[in-house]
């Protein structure tokens, strides 16, 4: 039985492309779902001039490739209402506020409102204060704010705005959006940990020689060029996103399944990260800028990137944890754009056996392999692992095989998609997938030390062409440890 979900939602920023390709279609396959029924109310706002019914179009359009009938979209955008507005005005918010009154009495919202910024993240801090001052919190229902990334461009940016946010907002009632968190098969980590005593006796540094994450993008910047340019693959993927994944790889169980105990761990295991010196994260901290390749234009020669941008589109590292679980164990971490493929994958690369018996009788070279758990996060979601068997034939030797799982076309109809399931937790006031302050701090705190090095340093670029998997400096990172990365452009 699905639970219907009552609220009245504000989304600042409404018209923009992040709420007409994500945030409208997740809320109506929540509709579709029975998740939200007839209880609920949209106001979207934005400085845009629209009128309400240009919005309605505009929503009914988000969801024209999602399956249904006419009448149940036109059903779905009657729950919609439009109000232009500026952010900084502030007087205007009272028109804001009988909007939301208004779709709360139409709806018997009972007071509950989630507050959606889609926008600017320079102007959290601004609105969060304007809808205490001008009362748009409700007495009587829950209010919770719910803001996209970027978090702050360093640490010192984030407690700013962190700070300013506390000010309307308790911790409880924030919900900061990573869209990595609601993926399937990140959630299936905890899961595969937690729930096979096979698995989780065996995660730790007895057993696990390293962990390696790979975020790989194979398009450029695209029409992004000039928010990226001020971004960077160190803070738009590695500060957020494998962070995340680092901490759920990294934490303790949790004494229950809750979104506050899972957030005490992750906490823990941040905690235990080793902050390198500018020493250490010139040795452990490779990066890199993708040239023109066959087709296509070096990336300083894209629309909307400045001139001899130093700006990197490519990012490998090493993290290490100073912690009994974890001691000695590396953590590589990868992620570029024009890479040879688009997928996400993470692989646990088990320590091999202290003696290899096969090897003596052996007339061959051939050595066991390690064994390997791999997760594919994207784009197919599935576990693998690697185990070492006898080869057919003559003689006894050895080769790996792969043990593994995927999950089939009609399974994956059914997994809801990351916005459709973190919206879902937002209104059900569960932020286990939803990234706590202690952990942006403590995100930042590391990555912080990587970009105050890497922007006093001049760097040799473009370093790598398209359709690889990065500059040569990634592969040297763990040849020098005596390892490779599991996937290679020669070896899937």
């Amino acid at each position: 039985m699905t639970k219907e979900n009552i609220a009245v939602f504000t989304f600042f920023g409404a018209t923009g492309d992040l709420a007409k390709r994500k945030l409208y279609p997740s809320l109506f396959k929540l509709y579709q779902k029975g998740y939200l029924k007839e209880r609920f109310g949209v106001l979207g706002t934005s400085r845009a001039d629209w009128s309400t019914d240009q919005f309605k179009d505009v929503v009914k359009e988000s969801i024209s490739g999602l399956e249904s009938s006419a009448e149940e979209a036109d059903k779905f955008a009657s729950h919609f209402e439009y109000v232009a507005h500026d952010v900084t005005d502030q007087p205007h918010y009272s028109v804001l506020l009988d909007a939301i009154k208004e779709l709360d009495e139409r709806f018997d919202a009972q007071g509950n409102r989630v507050f959606y910024l889609s926008m600017a993240p320079n102007f959290f801090g601004e609105i969060a204060l304007n809808i205490k001052s001008q009362g748009l919190i409700s007495d009587n229902g829950y209010n919770r704010l719910v803001i996209e990334k970027p978090f702050g461009r360093d640490y010192k940016s984030a407690k700013k705005l962190n700070d300013e946010l506390t000010l309307t907002f308790d911790e409880d009632q924030i919900f900061r959006i990573d869209h990595y968190l609601g993926k399937e098969m990140i959630q299936n980590i905890e899961a595969l940990r937690f729930g096979n005593t096979i698995i989780e006796s065996l995660w730790n540094n007895r057993y696990i020689d390293n962990v390696q994450i790979t975020l790989s993008e194979s398009l450029g910047v695209e029409e992004r060029a000039s928010y990226y340019d001020t971004s960077g693959a160190l803070r738009d993927m590695v500060q957020n996103h494998i962070m995340q994944i680092i901490s759920q790889l990294a934490m303790e169980q949790p004494v229950a399944f809750t979104d506050a105990d899972v957030r005490v761990e992750k906490v823990k295991a941040l905690r235990s990260l080793r902050v390198y010196s500018a020493v250490e994260a010139a040795g452990n901290f490779v990066r890199g800028q993708y040239a023109a390749g066959d087709e296509g234009v070096d990336y300083r020669d894209e629309d909307g990137v400045p001139e001899g941008s130093n700006n990197e589109t490519f990012v490998a590292g090493k993290l290490l944890f100073d912690n009994y679980r974890w001691s000695g164990v590396p953590f590589y971490i990868r992620t570029g754009k024009k890479l040879a493929d688009k997928f996400t994958r993470i692989d646990v690369v088990f320590k091999k056996p202290l003696i290899d018996i096969f090897a003596f009788p052996q007339q061959s070279d051939a050595t066991l392999s390690a064994n390997v758990l791999t997760i594919y996060v994207e784009p197919k979601n599935g576990f693998a692992l690697t185990v070492n068997a006898k080869s057919a034939g003559q003689g006894f030797e050895t080769e790996p095989v792969k043990l593994d799982f995927y999950q089939d076309e009609k399974s994956e109809k059914d997994v809801p998609e990351p916005y459709e399931r973190l919206m879902h937790d937002a209104m059900e006031g569960n932020s286990t997938n939803f990234a706590s302050w202690s952990e942006v701090a403590y995100a930042w705190k590391f990555v912080d030390v990587i970009r105050r090095l890497w922007d006093i340093e001049e760097p040799h670029f473009p370093n790598y062409l398209p359709g690889s998997m990065g500059p040569k400096a990634s592969d040297e990172l763990l040849e020098r440890d005596g390892r490779s990365w599991v996937y290679k452009l020669d070896n899937k």
